[in-house]
């Protein structure tokens, strides 16, 4: 139930509540007022009979009636008193309206249709019902239009939250008014001003540590090809090559987090091609299959890169057999490992992150800087890498690049 249905309904059961409310006082205080002034017009007419019995005048008023009811008849006959009762209507007749007193021993009553009271009583209430129900409709509506402005509002303000969150640390919540809505577009605002300055100073420190790494690493690298050759070079240089690729990865990452630097370059080509050449960079046991086959228009590099990456995902933290599946314009990668952890199907790629083995403690998941070249190198492309586990085990990653192209046959291929 959203928040427009939820305010509607509190107005108008508000509304509905008020309205019963003062409808209950009116009747009460109408009906009371209606039979206070019917019993002391009886009241006096009672008070001109007797007088008119007791001087032997006609006097109009009933003397000692069989009808008269049981609990008036007790009230005058325990003492002499004058008293008023509304005996209430039956089937056999309208309300009636009595006054009685004793007369010596002889009981005198008047008797009076109480129906034109019980007839304006029952008017006003039609009065009060048709009333409530169209405040309440009123009300319905007011709550309506209330809650449409203020859902829009949250609404924009939701839709901003969760654009910064997708990575737009540009947009802004515009906040109107001075009540609790604006305040939590300004606190939004606070958020992404916080939040973009914070990961611009990461980026910053980031970039200026691989820039400073650059030179010194590349002068390890020329230093190790003066090395004699044996296991102490080889060593030395397995190293140097490891840190040369973090310092290039890292220096990628810093790109792809400034909007704007990277531009891609589109060519037609066929994703058997790029799985191919993605194979290739990876340099691993690959099994590669064609099920249908499509132009796409794309960045044949980034589009290797973002596989390249995958595949050496999939073989250093996953299991054989590792395949890499076309489908048109989308391309699957999958392992047969223990999957992707729980924190990378909820949060996706973290750079720096790493994830202790679900199965074998004290072994680390490298989920960092690969996995986050490949989200940023998607964005480029506007394409989309989504990932999973199937319910028959291994890890799914999934590459969508867009709309397809004339289809071609199928084919398998291994590498």
């Amino acid at each position: 139930m959203g928040l427009r249905t939820k305010t509607a309904l509190v107005i108008a059961a508000t509304a509905a509540i008020v309205a019963t409310l003062i409808g209950l006082l009116v009747h009460q205080r109408t009906g009371a007022e209606q039979r206070a002034n019917a019993a002391r017009a009886a009241d006096a007419r009672l008070v001109e009979a007797a007088s008119d019995y007791a001087s032997g005048t006609d006097s109009g008023a009933l003397v000692d009636p069989p009808d008269l009811p049981t609990a008036l008849r007790r009230t005058i006959t325990d003492r002499p008193v004058r008293a008023t009762f509304l005996q209430p209507a039956d089937g056999s007749g309208p309300p009636v309206l009595w006054a009685a007193t004793r007369s010596g021993r002889d009981i005198l009553a008047i008797r009076r249709s109480y129906a034109p009271q019980a007839r304006a009583l029952a008017s006003l209430d039609r009065v009060l019902v048709g009333s409530g129900a169209t405040v309440t409709a009123l009300g319905c509506a007011l709550g309506v239009l209330a809650a449409a402005g203020a859902g829009r509002r949250i609404t924009a303000s939701a839709r901003t939250a969760q654009r910064i969150a997708d990575g737009d640390l540009t947009d802004r919540v515009r906040p109107t008014g001075k009540d609790e809505i604006a305040r939590l577009g300004a606190a939004v605002n606070t958020m992404a001003d916080a939040l973009s300055a914070r990961l611009e100073a990461e980026r910053q420190v980031t970039a200026d540590i691989a820039h400073e790494l650059r030179t010194p690493v590349a002068g390890l690298v020329t230093a190790v090809g003066l090395l004699p050759p044996g296991r102490p070079a080889e060593l030395v240089g397995g190293g140097v090559e490891t840190l040369r690729t973090l310092v290039e990865n890292v220096l990628e990452v810093a790109r792809l987090d400034v909007p704007g630097v990277e531009q891609a370059q589109f060519e037609e080509i066929l994703p058997s091609t790029l799985a191919h050449r993605a194979a290739a960079l990876a340099d691993e046991d690959i099994e590669i299959r064609i099920h249908r086959e499509s132009v796409v228009t794309t960045d044949p590099r980034r589009v290797e890169r973002i596989l390249a990456n995958l595949l050496t995902n999939a073989h250093r933290h996953g299991a054989p057999p590792v395949t890499l599946d076309v489908d048109g314009t989308t391309l699957h990668v999958r392992d047969h490992g223990p999957g992707f952890p729980t924190d990378l199907l909820t949060h996706g790629p973290q750079r720096f992150r790493t994830t202790p083995h679900a199965h074998t403690p004290g072994i680390g998941l490298g989920l960092g800087l690969g996995l986050t070249i490949v989200t940023g190198q998607a964005r480029v492309l506007n394409a989309r890498v989504t990932y999973e586990n199937p319910p028959d085990g291994g890890a799914l990653a999934t590459l969508r690049l867009g709309a397809e192209g004339p289809a071609m046959a199928s084919c398998r291929d291994s590498r």
